[in-house]
């Protein structure tokens, strides 16, 4: 008789890491077995017995701490739980971003427990020592990143849900009959998220505002704007408030102010700009040097602070500049008329103003409040004309006042100067280091109802160049007065770029035949600004500028000076654009009050106000980027039948990205369309390699390509493949 077999031991199941996250969660409480069991919702003999064996493990672990006979706490130094942010990826998994940890820490879907993109969470990691790649659960939603989303709106009998169109928005938003306001099926709706019950799928919310029917005009552009949290108006008792401010120019104002009313001040600004916030005063001094004045709208002096309106616009922060309006950070009335350094019109500014050598060197200064008379308004291009042809004779076709005219010998004398002392400071700054990004910046002909008829290219040039120069010397030498005072400060800072990013940028710029110098700081930028130089004008400009952008460490503001190294300052601050930044005007109120001899000011508190206006910066950013987004889209879908040369912008497994040379908009071709061939991801060369012909579809490759999909709401471009371009 065969020996009988014997039967495996049946491993027990260890209850460890779900008991720690039990405590976890009520790290005050102290649970028996029986409670811990309960919560479970175990109720077998074998699991209770389990229960006791790994309390008693992990006490001896000293990960809990046994209260009393049977009960136990989560130790208070215990480290398996931690607090950080949710980053979603558009496949419904996360990464918990947590400055303690290296690598971010893999959320597979099921351990999400109702966390969303951005939130601030506790999150139990695990993993941590067994050699495989440390994943964690979300214990607890410590705070939501945002409660308001956009999305369309499905309605059934008793109830109702929202979808929006956001990858990383994973589930949708289920609507009580009781909470649909005046929402009817397939409108765009706001809507605020109330609860989120433990055990169903989605939240719960109820509709805020009804936008409109998706894919129309105003619909989409306040979907933007309601997407990121950005108002459309101003209430009515702010309008109010600041309708009420007396904007008259009084002479016991004047008499406090340097009164530069007779020196020749003109202002040059985009030919649409309404808020003119600097203007340029120019004299020639008796020992060859010239006063050079950069005024700027002394919006502090209209803005109390303390007041609704002060805190309307520290709230919003910015203007945001869409692709057909502007949401203004300041009620019109100050932004547009008040503040506007209008032509023929005496003005309050606070200025910065410089003796400069014939070399460009600064050889004075004095900041302080003043009061000016603009003599002249140019557009960009009517400066650019005069410093092209040296003529004071503006043709019809360059002015913007719809004919030609002619412009006093002074003030050419004076653009033409200030364009060589530019110049001048323009080459000083790259010889110091500064990276110079002239990204093209895509605009649109639009008709009267908002419709694009046609696309134009915005290219940086010499009078650009000048306002630029002399923007970037007063913010500089602001900051650099009081940096060097040692006092609280709102500085503009740019830290070193990210060299995993720039060797990933090498990666693919090296297929177009060019390279990046690591040696060192100054190398990388001289090797950036040769780059730039090298690709202008050519096919692959955008891609490369784009990646040479995103390569960079973001701007931001802080009290905690490390200077600028995108412009190559050691002190850098936002002075000359109060009308449509806040920070601008917290630097004019403590300029002032440090002018006067005032004490250090408190550095948390303006800390506080310096993150706040970065993220409304980003925010901005975001809305402006949609919003061209979305009118290339809608362009596009009125160009359904033409063939396109594009240049392939990007390669992922799902497909290519396609950037279309003769307007820069770009689109996806899925790999699935390409019917040429069976094309795969290849991860090493970035690129698809075709099965059969082991051809390449790879970056900076041009192809042809007809518009399949214009989707409006998710504002998404499909592209066919056609043919490479041989």
């Amino acid at each position: 008789m065969g020996k009988r077999l014997k039967k495996p031991i049946k491993k027990e199941k260890s209850f460890s890491d779900k008991i720690i996250k039990i405590l976890s969660q009520s790290a005050n409480k102290a649970f028996n077995y029986k409670q811990i069991a309960a919560k479970l919702e175990l109720d077998d003999t074998q699991s209770r017995n389990q229960i006791i064996k790994d309390l008693k493990i992990l006490a001896a672990e000293k990960k809990i701490i046994e209260t009393e006979p049977g009960k136990y706490l989560i130790k208070a130094s215990s480290k398996e739980y931690y607090e950080g942010t949710i980053d979603m990826t558009g496949r419904k998994t996360a990464y918990f971003i947590c400055p303690e940890f290296e690598e971010d820490i893999f959320i597979p879907t099921n351990n999400l427990n109702h966390a969303l993109d951005k939130d601030t969470v506790k999150v139990y990691v695990y993993n941590k020592r067994s050699g495989r790649r440390a994943e964690g659960e979300v214990i607890e939603v410590i705070e939501r990143y945002k409660t308001d989303f956009v999305g369309v709106i499905d309605i059934q009998k008793n109830f109702a849900f929202v979808s929006t169109a956001n990858p990383k928005m994973y589930t949708d938003i289920f609507i009580p009959k009781d909470k649909l306001g005046e929402a009817e099926q397939g409108d765009v709706v706001l809507v605020h998220i109330e609860d989120w019950p433990k055990r169903a799928d989605s939240p719960f919310g109820k509709v805020v505002k009804v936008l409109g029917k998706p894919g129309e005009h105003d619909t989409e552009i306040h979907a933007i704007l309601a997407e990121y949290g950005l108002p459309a108006d101003f209430p009515i008792e702010v309008e109010t408030f600041a309708q009420k401010i007396d904007t008259s120019i009084e002479a016991s104002e004047i008499a406090k102010r340097r009164d530069m009313r007779d020196t020749l001040t003109f202002t040059i600004d985009p030919k649409d700009a309404k808020d003119f916030d600097d203007a340029l005063s120019f004299k020639k001094l008796e020992n060859g040097n010239y006063e050079i004045g950069i005024h700027i709208a002394d919006v502090s002096y209209y803005l109390e602070e303390g007041t609704i309106l002060d805190d309307e616009a520290y709230q919003r922060a910015t203007s945001v500049y869409l692709v057909d309006r502007v949401v203004p950070m300041l009620p019109e009335v100050l932004s547009n008329f008040a503040c506007s350094l209008r032509p023929q019109e005496e003005k309050y500014t606070f200025s910065a103003i410089f003796e400069i050598s014939e070399k460009a060197k600064v050889v004075d200064q004095w900041f302080g409040r003043t009061v000016i008379f603009s003599d002249q308004r140019f557009a960009y291009e009517e400066a650019q004309y005069i410093i092209e042809t040296k003529n004071n004779t503006i043709p019809v076709e360059t002015s913007i006042t719809g004919s030609s005219y002619v412009v006093s010998d002074e003030i050419v004398e004076a653009t033409l100067k200030l364009d060589q002392l530019a110049k001048i400071l323009r080459r000083n700054r790259m010889n110091e280091g500064a990276i110079s990004f002239d990204k093209v910046e895509v605009k649109f002909n639009l008709d009267q109802e908002g419709e694009p008829e046609g696309v134009y290219f915005k290219i940086a040039k010499d009078a650009n160049h000048l306002i630029e120069e002399f923007m970037l010397l007063a913010n500089r030498k602001v900051a650099e007065y009081i940096g060097k005072q040692k006092k609280t400060f709102v500085y503009r800072i740019h830290d070193e770029p990210n060299e995993d990013k720039l060797i990933a940028m090498q990666t693919v710029i090296a297929k177009f035949g060019y390279k990046i110098d690591f040696r060192n700081k100054g190398d990388i930028s001289k090797s950036l600004n040769a780059l730039m130089e090298e690709v202008s004008g050519k096919k692959e400009q955008n891609l490369i500028d784009t990646l040479a952008i995103r390569s960079m460490s973001k701007a931001k503001y802080s009290t905690d000076n490390i200077g600028h190294y995108g412009l190559a300052f050691d002190y850098y601050s936002h002075f000359t654009s109060p009308i449509r930044r806040y920070p601008d005007v917290m630097v004019h109120r403590l300029l002032q009050y440090y002018l006067d001899g005032g004490k250090s000011v408190n550095e948390e508190e303006y800390e506080t106000k310096c993150q706040h206006s970065s993220n409304m910066e980003s925010l901005a950013t975001n809305a402006e980027r949609d919003s061209i987004k979305y009118m290339q889209v809608k362009y596009m879908q009125n160009h359904n039948d033409e063939e396109f040369l594009g240049v392939i912008s990007g390669v992922t497994e799902w497909g290519i990205y396609v950037e279309i040379v003769e307007n820069k908009c770009e689109g996806m071709v899925r790999t699935r369309d390409i019917k040429e061939d069976y094309y795969t991801f290849d991860e090493r060369q970035y690129a698809l390699i075709g099965a059969n012909s082991n051809r390449l579809l790879q970056l900076g490759d041009e192809i042809y390509v007809t518009v399949k999909n214009a989707d409006l709401v998710k504002k998404q471009l499909d592209f066919n493949f056609i043919r490479r371009n041989e």
